[in-house]
């Protein structure tokens, strides 16, 4: 069976698709309790799987005035598209959020995705860099 989209407003549709199907079967394969080290694995192993292009704790600096003033590392950077951030617990949190939304920024990025696993589910949340995406 084919799915398709019936919106049209999305960022990388597609390639979003195809991730969250990967950190759904990655929980629905291993399940919960494990750290979140096993989970970035797990997905990892997926994006190979499905030959997507990927960077594992991507490096991200902070400038500002010309001068670095710190250096971050993402869980993912996705084909040079999309942040993935990997997380334990039952709930987003504000400071997760504004996390990626600072690495969206510092990456010059549209899109993140906020994967939480926890013990009852795998949920997830698209993060949007509205500064870069048209209206």
């Amino acid at each position: 069976m084919e799915y398709k989209l019936k919106r049209n407003d999305l960022v990388y549709p597609d390639l979003c698709f195809t991730i969250v199907g990967i950190l759904f079967d990655v929980y629905n394969t291993i399940g919960a309790g494990y750290r979140e080290k096993t989970y970035q694995e797990g997905i990892a192993l997926g994006f190979k799987k499905n030959g997507i292009a990927f960077q594992k704790e991507a490096p991200a600096d902070l400038i500002v005035f010309s001068e670095k003033l710190g250096r971050y590392y993402l869980d993912f950077v996705v084909e040079e598209k999309i942040v993935i951030e990997v997380k334990r617990g039952s709930r987003f949190s504000k400071r997760d959020i504004e996390q990626i939304k600072a690495y969206l920024k510092i990456k010059k990025l549209k899109l993140g995705i906020l994967a939480l696993f926890g013990a009852e589910e795998m949920k997830f949340v698209r993060i949007i860099n509205w500064e870069l995406v048209e209206k």
